[in-house]
């Protein structure tokens, strides 16, 4: 038994949905401390809360994006975290150093948090990385138009910044496409999908699934509504039903449940519900923000593998809806080529094991 300790990004769901299946598995031989903020720490504290006497999450400080009007604002969120580095990284980084000594932790974990990777190096505890937005870096993107690799290029910057030189990088994605030069030692996995969603059986119950951000139009909710189908949507919290449209509180099985029964999803272009969906077999037509850089290349990556489609989410309408929810067959080959195949989590727990047994090697 060891003591690890994990890192998250604490914006959305999806960086705590990919790290909950982790640390449900390695909860079960290990000791596991788990610091996030905002959204994921509100997720895995409920969601570890009784019956995991190996788990602790502790709340630290972190960056979240920024809205104005319903839309992402980059100006604004560039600002929240230059302050954050200026006035929050550096005490939090003491104070992970002291708890990496204190509970000898022999492996760190982070997926696209700051703080732990500069603690981790300054103890020399190894650290792997085990993220979605290192195919900014490590991936070639040069099937995507040349505004979304400038986007990349810019983005990739910050990863770098925020991360240093892991002692692994593991890239999870629902697409795989070649390595850049200089990047070989990637190691390329699926979602790390949770046990609700492999243990599902698909089937069409004949209702759309839709998972949307918080800050979502109510435009866009409106052109749901005339889809023709019933949507249950997910994300926007309980409230009263829009014609067809039913809202739903966050829970994992009868989130995963409803994702198996749907016919089609219709979401934000995160890539943890896109690889989840993918596993199952379901079409989706996703909406990136315009603002969101990393969504619109997950959008163009789900096209291109057949698996669905996308549109703006500024930009959607109920005739590009029911356009897409005509025609479904067209996705059905490649969607069975890949149902069942997307989970990425057992190659991630084989490199946590590896470095285990070289810290016990050399500490013997």
């Amino acid at each position: 038994m060891a003591t690890i300790a994990i890192s998250l990004c604490g914006e959305g769901r999806g960086h705590a949905t990919r790290i909950s299946t982790l640390i449900e598995r390695l909860e079960r031989e290990h000791d596991v401390l788990v610091y996030t903020a905002a959204d994921a720490f509100r997720f895995l504290e409920q969601r570890f809360a009784t019956g995991h006497p190996r788990v602790t999450v502790r709340e630290i400080p972190g960056i979240i994006f920024e809205y104005s009007g319903g839309r992402l604002d980059v100006p604004r969120t560039i600002r929240a975290g230059l302050e954050y580095q200026a006035r929050s990284l550096g005490p939090l980084v003491d104070r992970l150093m002291a708890d990496l000594e204190a509970h000898e932790v022999a492996l760190a974990i982070t997926d696209f948090e700051p703080a732990l990777p500069r603690a981790a190096a300054r103890q020399e505890v190894p650290l792997l990385s085990v993220d979605h937005q290192h195919f900014l870096l490590a991936y070639d993107l040069e099937p995507l138009p040349w505004t979304l690799r400038w986007n990349a290029w810019f983005m990739s910057h910050a990863v770098w910044m925020y991360m240093g030189e892991p002692a692994e990088t593991i890239v999870s994605a629902f697409f795989r496409p070649g390595l850049r030069r200089g990047w070989e030692h990637v190691v390329q996995v699926g979602p790390l999908l949770r046990r609700e969603v492999t243990k599902a059986e698909p089937s069409d119950g004949g209702y759309v699934l839709s998972y949307l951000r918080r800050h979502t139009p109510f435009s866009a909710l409106e052109t749901l509504a005339g889809c023709g189908l019933p949507v249950k949507v997910y994300g926007l919290g309980e409230r009263e039903s829009i014609g067809r449209l039913s809202f739903h509180p966050i829970d994992d099985q009868r989130f995963a449940d409803d994702l198996a029964g749907c016919r089609a999803v219709i979401s934000a272009a995160g890539n943890q519900l896109i690889g989840e969906a993918i596993h199952l077999g379901k079409p989706l037509l996703v909406l990136p923000e315009r603002a969101h850089g990393e969504q619109r290349m997950n959008s163009y990556f789900l096209r291109s593998m057949g698996c669905g489609d996308f549109v703006h989410l500024e930009q959607v309408t109920s005739g590009r809806v029911r356009s897409f929810l005509e025609s479904l067959d067209r996705f059905a080959t490649p969607l069975a080529n890949l149902m069942g195949t997307m989970d990425g989590t057992d190659q991630v727990l084989a490199s946590v094991q590896r470095w285990l047994h070289k810290q016990q090697r050399g500490a013997a």
